[in-house]
């Protein structure tokens, strides 16, 4: 028996899937509390940088490498673990990865030295690259497309709540108990979860007007058909440069992620192993920057049709003076925290319009890929080193005056996004326009 979240009788006596219910509840609940697990597990260490180099006495551009290393095997893997999801089921592959990445988060407790970590941690990037995809498969079948947009905020608001816990409790288990345990630890529930995951509803693998006996197989084929779509990418200005100013910003998210937990210990504004709760309290505020974001550049668009754009411009070069400004008063609460407070909201507007505008100037048949192109530049052009070169800089000039370069990624943003407001207008009236049809 095929699994169904709705088992309403659908014509031809098939049993119809896609009308939300109990089961699409159980597939959102599930899931999101994978996603706590997922960034649960990749952000753990960030808060135990400092045992781990006491136990070590590895260097901070080694440690950079600890978080470097996951998002370069995310960003390998995620175009194959991608089709393999397309091409054969998304429930059972949410099952296998959670339970790759726990063994590998599990595998870091019993590391004997850093290398062994250190591949540890590139095993949890191999078993996160598809996770995204196939929950975004999942769910956008699973609810009415009325309902979509209001799942998928509901979803992703774990991923704070996730990387915040993973922060706060590495430091307090560290500290208690020693930082292998916290590996432990947080991997059990991820084991726990891909055994439900192995059992909720999923739907029947569609077919593509592509997957004919005589192409489904061909390689040459699916590589024209990626080539072609690279070039109508990198033919849309707007799109380009609003890529780079995503990759800027999260470069910002994920060095801060890695290191403000160590920078507030160091600076001795808190005592060792409790960054992690004044860094989770500045990381969550995406909950609020995010929304409020999307709402800002809604009013900004309906009066100009570049104001999708100039918000993310201007918020990316307000967070930048904030986070400098900060970083100028290191060890003191005030004024220091209230203003990185408000650097965490006015960052994470940027979110909801770069977002969309990779959905605005593509093809309605090209709005996965565009997406999918952003992640991968985001982790090329920017995160992925960004925690190293924090780290690099940190072991030459010290911690403290090492994040007073992180703004600049600010200032970069704020000028691609501007320069992607010269051509959105052009770009968006280019795109065919199309009247999408249900199933």
């Amino acid at each position: 028996m095929e699994n169904n979240p709705d088992l309403s009788a659908a014509p031809g006596g098939k049993k119809s899937y896609g009308q939300g219910g109990w089961g699409a509840h159980a597939i959102l609940i599930t899931l999101s509390i994978i996603y706590l697990s997922d960034y649960a597990d990749r952000f753990v260490h960030s808060s135990m940088i400092s045992f781990i180099k006491a136990d070590w006495n590895i260097t901070d551009t080694q440690a950079g490498w600890l978080l470097s290393i996951v998002l370069i095997f995310i960003t390998i893997f995620s175009l194959p673990a991608s089709i393999l999801i397309d091409r054969w089921s998304r429930r059972k592959m949410v099952s296998i990865m959670t339970f790759f990445w726990s063994i590998a988060t599990l595998a870091c407790a019993f590391s004997n030295n850093y290398w062994q970590l250190l591949t540890a941690r590139a095993f949890i990037g191999i078993g996160e690259s598809g996770y995204a995809p196939a929950g975004t498969a999942m769910l956008s079948a699973a609810y009415p497309e009325k309902r979509r947009a209001l799942v998928m905020g509901i979803w992703n608001l774990f991923i704070p709540l996730g990387m915040g816990i993973g922060i706060v409790a590495g430091g307090i288990i560290a500290k208690r108990w020693g930082w292998q345990h916290a590996f432990g630890l947080v991997a059990v529930p991820g084991m726990l979860l891909a055994v439900a995951a192995w059992f909720l509803p999923d739907y029947k693998t569609v077919k593509t007007e592509n997957d004919s006996s005589e192409t489904k197989l061909s390689l040459r084929n699916e590589l024209k058909k990626f080539i072609a779509n690279l070039k109508v990418i990198f033919k849309t200005p707007s799109l380009v440069f609003t890529y780079l100013g995503f990759a800027m910003n999260v470069s910002i998210t994920t060095a801060l992620s890695q290191w403000l937990s160590s920078y507030f210990e160091r600076t001795g504004m808190v005592k060792m192993g409790q960054g992690g709760t004044l860094a989770m309290l500045i990381l969550g505020l995406v909950v609020f920057g995010s929304p409020l974001g999307g709402v800002l550049s809604d009013v900004w668009h309906k009066r100009k049709k570049e104001g999708r754009l100039y918000l993310p411009a201007v918020t990316s070069l307000m967070s930048a003076g904030l986070l400098f400004i900060a970083f100028l008063f290191p060890g003191k609460m005030l004024p220091q925290f209230p203003m990185l407070l408000l650097f965490g909201i006015v960052l994470t507007c940027f979110i909801a319009p770069g977002i969309s505008v990779t959905q605005d100037v593509v093809h309605p048949g090209l709005r996965a890929f565009s997406y999918a192109m952003c992640v991968i530049v985001q982790h090329i052009a920017g995160d992925v080193w960004s925690p190293v070169i924090v780290g690099k800089l940190s072991d030459m000039i010290g911690l403290d005056r090492a994040v007073l370069f992180v703004p600049l990624y600010g200032v970069l943003a704020s000028m691609f996004f501007f320069l992607a407001s010269r051509y959105y207008r052009r770009d968006a009236e280019n795109i065919e326009k199309i009247e999408l049809e249900a199933e």
